[in-house]
């Protein structure tokens, strides 16, 4: 009887001891940064960069368009207007809302001229003089910006990581990193972090982390524990 009871527990110990060997378990790491669409029950829903054509807009990995009335998002280009001679720049993870629109300074009139009308423009004898729109130069989005439904942002401007710009804003000027704006023109009406959580979400910069590192640390990415990231630094 002995003896049978302790074969029970050397084969218990072997067992305890044996190397499981899992080769078919996934490493989770979010969806697929070069799929257009990153759920297929979403068709209104894009990566953007996947859509782009143009040489003059560049996108960042997650960044997505969302046109709610699943109209046509893989025409987004068409919302992005006068980009003939200056770039619409668009970070990493930014949400943009359905007809947002992007109007690049190429179609500025010059306001310094007797008449703002483009006559050189029309030929018949009017190109003798010359076309040329007052440029302010590129439009440049961060990463993690929230764009809001029929937004429009004017050439030249800056919107900094982790802004939010309100539904039918009209941005005519820069947007700090992490302010909240609305209005036309917009104005900003509060910063979501204080000074001191915005310069450690800036050195952090998650958004450039491993797809894997993004995965395992969603949880505090998707929660208000922004305090959470400080060992991150």
């Amino acid at each position: 009887m002995n003896d049978d009871r302790q074969a029970m527990i050397d084969k218990a110990r072997r067992h305890r001891n044996r190397k499981v060997f899992r080769s078919h378990v996934p490493v989770m790491k979010g969806p697929d940064p070069d799929r257009i669409q990153p759920r297929k029950r979403y068709a209104q829903l894009v990566f953007l960069k996947n859509v782009i054509k143009s040489p003059n807009i560049e996108v960042g990995d997650y960044t997505y368009y969302d046109d709610i009335r699943g109209d046509k998002p893989l025409e987004f280009e068409k919302n992005v207007i006068h980009s003939m001679q200056e770039k619409l720049v668009i970070g990493k993870f930014c949400s943009i809302g359905a007809e947002t629109v992007f109007i690049m300074s190429g179609g500025n009139h010059r306001l310094d001229n007797v008449s703002t009308y483009p006559f050189g423009l029309m030929g018949s004898g009017w190109e003798i003089v010359s076309y040329e729109p007052e440029l302010r130069g590129d439009i440049v989005v961060g990463n993690d910006v929230w764009i809001g439904f029929r937004a429009t942002i004017l050439g030249g401007v800056t919107v900094g990581d982790g802004a939010v710009i309100g539904a039918g804003a009209v941005v005519t000027a820069d947007v700090p990193p992490y302010a909240v704006v609305v209005g036309n023109p917009a104005r900003v009406v509060r910063r979501r972090f204080d000074d001191e959580t915005v310069d450690m979400l800036i050195r952090i910069k998650w958004w450039d982390w491993s797809p894997e590192k993004i995965t395992q640390n969603v949880g505090i990415l998707a929660s208000p524990s922004v305090e959470r990231l400080s060992r991150f630094l």
